[in-house]
């Protein structure tokens, strides 16, 4: 292996590298979370009404554009090389977020957010890739879980400066919405200095090409046997992970009047601490220990401490002790679960020249299903608050169980030996 860092300890470079790639994870939460903090000024500023709001959180970055994107510019990014893809995408962002800067009225807000949420997508595959064929293979956990930090970060910066421009109205959220569509062209010029992967480039060199027929990392070669066993593995576990992530987002407010002072800024306080723990949960946990111990273990004590914490919800009156620790508890297990697991699994159980197209396929099908459930969510907090903790209890039981159940151990091994172990045959 010639790259730099498959071996030893990882130069300044490298995490540079990592650092510039995971700013979609950035870009992408932070567009989620500006566009749910932008849309009641939206609602009154252009008489949105409840079916074009839910169009906008269906076919939004959260959901089924991303995931549009995703299945696109993963198969780009495996045909093409992972640079073409994260450098210009970067600049297809930056269009799509200037239409909400200067949205006058709702069909704007609607193609900007669409927009947005397809070069998100397109990004995460292409990021995702580099940033585990980059990374030592005693060090994919620790830098996965940059780009999952800066992840967090997207939102707790978000909310902060909504805090602040609150005063300024929709002139606020213009202002952060150009704060992102800066970045991302920013993000291109530091992007084009980057190298395309080295382990693309030779795993496209060591090919056998005897015809056109045979090009490498066909789409069908992932429908054999164990490739549609480990998209089916890892789209469960993280799918109905996020259907409780997706639908705690409606009831949080609840959590937030309910224990107290409804002030802005308290129930800002509160979601940044959230975020914050996650944040620390991410440095102190994954990244120290995902590349050393053992990762079925690590991945089942998360999803334990979500199970506990939300289930504190439905058995309990909720108080502010509680609601405290139910907080803590989610924001501790979450950083070190699934969301960060799937980010590190998907880039090691799949060859290179099908990674991100793997990547791609499951992260469309787990956006686009979230989408549909969308829907249905407002009928579910209909529900009453108790049961939909239970709900949610069981999203996280059934995740819990497909990710410990299935969860491989690949701490310690580099690609190329995970690699050698996958038998492909071509349909």
């Amino acid at each position: 292996m010639s790259s730099s860092s498959a071996a030893g300890e990882p130069r300044n470079e490298d995490w540079k590298n990592t650092i510039l790639a995971g700013l979609a994870n950035y870009i992408d939460a932070g567009s989620i979370v500006s566009g749910s903090a932008a849309l009641a000024l939206w609602q009154e500023a252009y008489r949105l009404d409840n079916d074009l709001i839910g169009m906008i959180g269906a076919f939004g970055p959260n959901a089924i554009s991303a995931g549009v994107g995703a299945l696109i510019g993963g198969r780009l990014c495996d045909l093409f090389g992972r640079k073409k893809i994260y450098q210009y995408d970067m600049l297809f962002y930056a269009f799509g977020m200037l239409w909400l800067v200067f949205a006058v009225n709702a069909w704007m807000v609607v193609l900007g957010f669409f927009l947005v949420g397809l070069a998100v997508g397109a990004d995460i595959p292409a990021s995702w890739s580099l940033i585990a064929e980059m990374a030592p293979k005693d060090g994919r956990g620790k830098h996965s879980g940059v780009a999952q930090m800066l992840w967090y970060l997207g939102p707790v910066v978000v909310l902060l400066m909504f805090l602040v421009l609150a005063p300024l109205g929709l002139l606020g959220a213009r202002i952060v919405f150009a704060h992102l569509a800066i970045l991302a062209i920013g993000l291109t010029f530091l992007r084009s200095r980057m190298q395309e992967s080295k382990r693309w480039l030779e795993a496209q060199e060591s090919a056998p090409r005897e015809t056109k027929q045979a090009r490498p990392g066909r789409i069908r070669e992932l429908f054999t046997r164990q490739h549609i066993g480990s998209m089916a593995f890892l789209s469960g576990m993280y799918l109905f992970w996020n259907l409780w992530a997706g639908t705690n987002g409606f009831f949080f407010p609840y959590i937030l009047r309910t224990v107290g002072d409804q002030s802005q800024a308290v129930a800002v306080a509160v979601q940044t601490l959230s975020f914050l723990l996650g944040m620390g949960s991410i440095f102190f946990i994954f990244m120290k220990l995902a590349d050393r111990v053992n990762q079925r273990l690590l991945f089942g004590i998360s999803a334990v401490t979500q199970i506990i914490g939300m289930s504190l919800l439905a058995l309990f009156p909720l108080t502010l002790p509680l609601a405290i620790l139910h907080v803590f508890l989610m924001s501790i297990g979450g950083g070190f679960g699934a969301q960060s697991f799937f980010q590190l699994w998907s880039s090691e159980m799949f060859p290179t020249l099908l990674r991100a197209t793997a990547q791609g396929v499951m992260f469309a099908a787990v956006r686009i299903a979230l989408g549909a459930f969308s829907f249905f969510v407002p009928a579910l907090t209909a529900a009453g608050f108790t049961n939909l903790a239970w709900i949610l209890v069981g999203f996280l039981v059934i995740s819990g169980l497909v990710g410990f159940i299935w969860a491989p151990r690949n701490e310690g091994k580099s690609l190329e030996e995970l690699e050698a172990k996958l038998k492909v045959t071509v349909i």
